[in-house]
């Protein structure tokens, strides 16, 4: 435990520095929602409606814009390779690492959901309903992304391949994240529905990620 909490901490710190990626993303996050709009129009029963799908396409994407550096920087100064042969399992190490990088990059997009939510014409209720589908479902988006990132890591232009190979596993998770964010809005689905489905997404990549990544971490260093 000692080891997991001085990953978590370790990352956490490199994440939170000056282009460690956690500012990018929330940059990222606020460019897209404040640009969309613009885009959009000045029409705000439009902006109310389409309002879920934006927040949930930033938070999205943001999240892949940070992935690519989860095992990268490791890779490049060493430190994967004494986490790979530390007596701590693998499995627990990525699982820690993962844990980290939503703690510094995907929970920040989560508190700026509200303010956020004003520029798309969301009331309380609606702003309140997007920011819980996050916290539920923004922890899958980083554990499936987690696979990609560790399959990406040994491989020239990685980057390229871990979007072709995220974005497919992402899409349930976007579906049902603005399928129960909607349903408070407009119906007439029940939130509870897709927000559970959401909530079991986020069990299973809890579970599956940490096992995939470090098999695809011990087939890439060999």
């Amino acid at each position: 435990m000692t080891a997991l909490s001085a990953i978590i901490r370790r990352d956490i710190r490199i994440a939170l520095r000056v282009g460690g990626g956690a500012l990018i993303g929330v940059l990222f996050f606020l460019t897209v929602v404040v640009l969309m709009p613009f885009a959009v129009g000045p029409d705000l029963a439009l902006l109310s409606r389409l309002g879920p799908a934006i927040l949930w396409l930033g938070a999205l994407l943001a999240s892949l814009l940070t992935l690519d550096r989860l095992f990268m920087a490791d890779h490049e100064d060493g430190s994967l390779d004494l986490i790979t042969m530390s007596r701590t399992p693998l499995e627990l190490a990525c699982a820690a690492k993962a844990l980290a990088h939503w703690l510094a990059a995907g929970l920040p997009l989560i508190v700026a959901t509200p303010v956020l939510g004003l520029l798309l014409n969301l009331d309380m209720v609606a702003t309140g309903a997007v920011a819980l589908t996050l916290l539920a479902g923004t922890p899958a988006l980083t554990f499936t992304g987690m696979i990609g990132a560790a399959l990406a890591v040994t491989l020239h232009r990685g980057g390229l391949l871990m979007a072709v190979l995220v974005l497919p596993l992402s899409i349930p998770v976007l579906i049902f994240g603005v399928a129960a964010s909607q349903a408070v809005i407009v119906g007439p689905m029940t939130f509870g529905a897709p927000f559970s489905i959401l909530c079991a997404l986020s069990l299973v990549s809890l579970v599956v990620g940490p096992f995939a990544a470090a098999a695809s971490l011990r087939h890439g260093l060999d």
